[in-house]
């Protein structure tokens, strides 16, 4: 059985329908400390920011609810503009990090921005289990021209249906060609 790539694009394909804004919401209860060490990083050029899961279920599979529950919380968030969220340049470069235990149990990440012929999406980190870091992509590469690109990172084990956690970060561009593009 692999990873159910349909309820994956349904959870990175609702970042999209609001492109103009991002938002966030915790979607964690309280009481669950788990989650604290599944974290994951968004690195543009110097700076970093760490996030915790947007949607989490103590480290099982999410439901079909929960991830329901998931694309209701990124649509709002993505209203509210209240994602963790990093200028960025073209020239900058653009990395993805995660917890060892995400990479373990395994993950990728990728942006609403691309080409056409990769479907308005690129990929920073295809799946796989064991590597912690994506890598660093030009920016150029990974936004779109709304000058506002989402990246979602996933966690997920390949021999599940459903995401373990999904993460989303905004970068938003400071160069003027790609904010009067969008």
């Amino acid at each position: 059985m692999s990873l159910n790539s349909r309820a994956i694009a349904a959870l990175g394909a609702v970042v999209v329908v609001g492109a103009a804004t991002v938002g966030t919401s915790v979607a964690i209860a309280a009481d669950q400390t788990e989650h604290v060490s599944h974290r994951a990083t968004l690195t543009v050029g110097n700076s970093s920011i760490v996030a915790d899961p947007l949607c989490w279920n103590a480290g099982s599979p999410l439901t079909e609810d929960q991830q329901q529950k998931c694309q209701e919380d990124a649509t709002k968030a993505l209203h509210d503009g209240t994602l963790p969220s990093s200028d960025v340049t073209g020239s900058d470069r653009v990395g993805v990090g995660v917890s060892p235990n995400v990479a373990e149990t395994g993950w990728w990440a990728f942006t609403n921005g691309g080409s056409a012929n990769q479907g308005g999406r690129f990929s920073l980190f295809s799946a796989a289990k064991g590597p912690t870091w994506s890598g660093s992509q030009s920016a150029n590469k990974v936004l779109n021209s709304s000058g506002k690109t989402v990246v979602t990172v996933v966690e997920g084990d390949p021999n599940q249906e459903a995401p373990i956690a999904v993460w989303y970060f905004q970068l938003n561009s400071t160069d003027t060609a790609a904010k009067d593009n969008g």
